[in-house]
């Protein structure tokens, strides 16, 4: 068995190893008696959801939403012609990365040291880090990484001319591959990162040009962080980002890449990216029309429900919101008011607060959470307003939906995938 083959054992190994750990009071919400078991174990009992021992408040993930979510932008992605790096720091979970590479992804987007280490940890061999990479420690452990396995691709920002003197001098005397760089365009003076100015971006590349250990391979940038987005602003910034890779194309920054990237595509604006990267020209070498989008895999139903691009689109298909917060009404002081046990340890709030959706009692069947409304949030509770229509007692369970996907599987370790009569089929571990 060569180094190669070795590798990629040793990551399906790891991967499969996701299965032999033992489940214990580091995992919320899942059953106490189950105590001792390994995650596979637990998998294979095929247990309820509501029936199976499972404690609140828990986090579940629709299984049939999930493969929905997953299937329709690998259509998506295939229709437009674009490659797919969604990002990887919506869910920290090894097992989701290898499902959208399964389900047609060129590789996974990250944002900072960590996630990478994780990420090749389980095998991920296509990596985009959207950030620029300064730090020595992990710029060094990068530059082994990819000598020790050729088929690893790394991709991350440049952003500044100190940033590539910094990056060359952290890689000095490290193994001969260079460490591929993309120019990150900013969206605008308030904006994030990135280049403000065409001819700093020029600099930059100059600058990459100019030192051994780093291969400028394209552009990239974030159409979300354009002031005031609407289409037509966003669209601009975009034809702003094409426009300077076929400049430096024109110019032979990209002389010694196998290709040219070309990158952008948060959650709320992919319908604009898959418009203007249809206009990118014909250069010296193959394009590779990268989309980044990561909220996707979960969806939502707060925020990323209002600003989809799919609502603009609809012809395309719809995502679908993949979570729910189960928690359970631990007390009823009123009329108009009822406590769950369900709070900030364990439900989105930054964006939105949760939403009542559905209401479970014991002996009877599921129904809509008529009536009830959160209206705030505790370290351990959820504040409910009720209403004279809602019916509404102590021990019910709450179904609560969740906004924004970032801040809801980072608190959550193990959260049982569910289908659609409750059966818990597989368990996703994070690694926040």
């Amino acid at each position: 068995m060569g180094a190669e083959d070795t590798k990629d054992a040793d990551h399906t190994g790891a991967l499969a190893r996701l299965a032999t750990e033992r489940v214990d009071a580091r995992f919320k919400g899942l059953p106490p008696d189950a105590d001792g078991l390994t995650v596979g174990e637990l998998a294979a009992q095929r247990r309820n959801l509501f029936t199976g021992g499972f404690t609140t408040p828990v986090l579940a993930l629709s299984a049939e939403r999930l493969t929905h979510n997953l299937e329709l932008m690998e259509t998506y992605a295939a229709r437009h012609g674009l490659s797919f790096a969604p990002h990887g720091k919506t869910s920290m979970a090894p097992r989701l990365f290898h499902r959208q590479i399964e389900h047609g992804a060129w590789g996974i987007t990250l944002a900072v040291p960590h996630q990478v280490r994780v990420a090749r940890a389980f095998g991920i061999q296509r990596i985009f880090l959207a950030n620029e990479l300064l730090d020595p420690a992990a710029l060094r452990w990068i530059a082994a990484e990819l000598a020790a396995d050729p088929g690893f691709r790394f991709v991350c920002y440049v952003d500044s001319v100190r940033g590539v003197e910094l990056m060359d001098a952290a890689l000095a005397g490290a193994p001969a591959r260079p460490l591929d760089v993309v120019v990150e365009l900013g969206a605008g003076e308030g904006a994030r990162t990135g280049v403000r100015t065409e001819a700093e971006c020029a600099a930059v590349a100059d600058a990459v040009a100019a030192v051994p250990s780093l291969r400028l391979v394209g552009v990239a940038g974030y159409e979300g962080e354009v002031p005031q987005a609407d289409p037509e602003r966003v669209r601009a910034w975009l034809r702003r980002l094409v426009a300077l890779a076929a400049d430096l194309d024109k110019a032979g920054r990209f002389a010694d890449a196998d290709g040219i990237m070309v990158s952008a595509g948060g959650s709320a604006w992919f319908d604009a990216v898959a418009d203007v990267f249809v206009e990118i020209p014909e250069l010296s070498l193959p394009v590779l029309k990268l989309l980044r989008s990561g909220a996707y895999v979960s969806h939502d139903d707060g925020r990323y429900r209002e600003i989809t691009p799919f609502n603009r689109v609809p012809e395309e298909g719809a995502l679908e919101p993949a979570f729910r917060l189960w928690t359970q009404v631990v007390s009823r002081p009123s009329p108009e008011q009822a406590f769950a046990n369900a709070g900030k340890r364990d439900a989105a709030y930054d964006l939105d607060l949760p939403v009542a959706q559905v209401v479970r009692r014991e002996g009877a069947a599921e129904r809509p959470a008529t009536g009830i409304s959160v209206t705030g949030l505790s370290d351990q509770h959820a504040w409910l307003r009720t209403t004279p229509e809602a019916d509404l007692e102590a021990g019910d369970w709450l179904g609560l939906g969740l906004s924004h996907p970032c801040t809801s599987f980072d608190k959550w370790q193990l959260i049982p995938v569910a289908e659609a009569d409750g059966t818990v089929v597989e368990y996703i571990r994070t690694y926040f």
